[in-house]
């Protein structure tokens, strides 16, 4: 029973922390920057979610797409491929120093316009696993908290992975946090 209860406000606590210290919708980005080689696009967040959801481009993403020569179908895989996750145990790996190894080397690929911000990739990996124990990139681009997410696109397939291999790592992980 007690374990129960202090379960309860843990879960409680963490949602309390999740709306206060990760983004709301207003405050999540509105246009993502997608780079090929030396070709780079701004792409508005709800253009590439309809792209996501539908699978229809919009005739500028898809000039683009055929400008870098990436076939649309891959970049809507890497962008919808789930990952499962729970959303406590997250938040325990990004904040400790392997977690933060982790975050570093995604944040290379997926930024601010300035540069890496491994605090605003945490709030977006976060935000994501909060609303339903799973992460799909285009949830991280969603609610990344900066009006503007940069991304290198040749290596958002690398992002999914090096998240994927974290997710499932988690167990393991538990037991070097502890």
């Amino acid at each position: 029973m007690r374990y129960l209860l202090l379960s309860m406000r843990l879960v409680c606590l963490a949602a309390v922390a999740g709306a206060w210290l990760f983004p709301t919708p207003a405050d999540a980005a509105e246009s993502v920057v997608l780079k090929y080689s030396i070709l780079r696009e701004s792409i508005s967040v709800p253009e590439l979610a309809t792209f996501v959801e539908t699978g229809e481009l919009s005739p500028a993403l898809r000039a683009y797409l055929a400008m870098a020569g990436k076939k649309p179908e891959e970049l809507r895989k890497v962008l919808t491929q789930e990952i499962k996750v729970n959303a406590l145990f997250l938040d325990k790996v990004l904040n400790n120093p392997l977690g933060e190894i982790a975050l570093t080397q995604v944040s290379d690929v997926i930024h601010t316009g300035s540069g890496a911000n491994v605090q605003a990739l945490r709030g977006a990996l976060m935000s994501s696993a909060l609303s339903n124990n799973k992460i799909t990139l285009i949830e991280v681009l969603q609610n990344y908290p900066t009006p503007e997410v940069h991304v290198e696109g040749d290596r958002l397939a690398d992002v999914y992975k090096q998240v994927r291999r974290l997710a499932e790592g988690l167990p393991n992980l538990g037991d070097l946090i502890k």
